[in-house]
């Protein structure tokens, strides 16, 4: 018969990486403290490309500065070579601070970001068979290229109506602030109890 024991290493389920936590000093320097070390706006960005959670925390005061860290890093790339944004799109993103409806512009950005990056992945895994050069023949590549028009519609279709959805839920987040703010205003409903 044989031995069915597992070690405990065995038995215990796999532990999910744990948070790294990065201390900002005054002199604004990052010290990593799961490797012990100072390192730089280069190392994190690093780590965002890597996939590794991570926060940044004020060494002195323990307060959270990750996004500022992010910021600073997305400063940086676009300082360099080829910008992403244009100076009329940080324009309107300027604009939806302080306004009703920042909250909502955040979330609409976010998962149009997700959603962008889902087709890009499945983009990826359906070109992964391309860069085996034993699997590479003229009929695949032919295959691939014929079976892009229809899939790109199909993503493309799935992102426009879940923009259109999200566009849709701000609308009617905004009429309901609106009315809220204009009661018996035309177009917006009456409050409860108003004629």
């Amino acid at each position: 018969m044989p031995n069915t024991r597992r070690t405990a290493a065995e038995a215990a389920p796999a532990e999910a990486p744990a948070l790294r936590v990065l201390k900002k000093y005054p002199n604004r320097r990052l010290y990593d403290t799961s490797a012990s070390t100072y390192i730089t706006l280069a190392d994190v960005k690093q780590m965002v490309l890597d996939g590794i959670e991570f926060e940044v925390r004020d060494a002195k005061t323990g307060d959270e500065l990750t996004r500022s860290i992010l910021l600073q890093i997305i400063l940086e790339e676009e300082t360099g070579g080829a910008p992403m944004f244009t100076a009329r799109m940080l324009a309107q993103i300027i604009r939806f601070y302080g306004h009703a409806m920042q909250g909502m512009m955040g979330s609409y950005l976010e998962k149009n970001l997700q959603t962008f990056v889902e087709m890009q992945a499945r983009l990826a895994e359906q070109a992964r068979g391309l860069y085996d050069p034993k699997a590479f023949t003229p009929e695949m590549w032919a295959q691939f290229m014929s079976g892009q028009a229809p899939m790109m519609q199909g993503l493309m279709g799935n992102y426009l109506e879940q923009s259109k959805n999200l566009f849709v839920q701000m609308q009617e987040q905004m009429q309901k602030q609106a009315g809220g703010l204009i009661p018996g205003f035309p177009g917006f409903p009456p409050t409860p109890g108003q004629k």
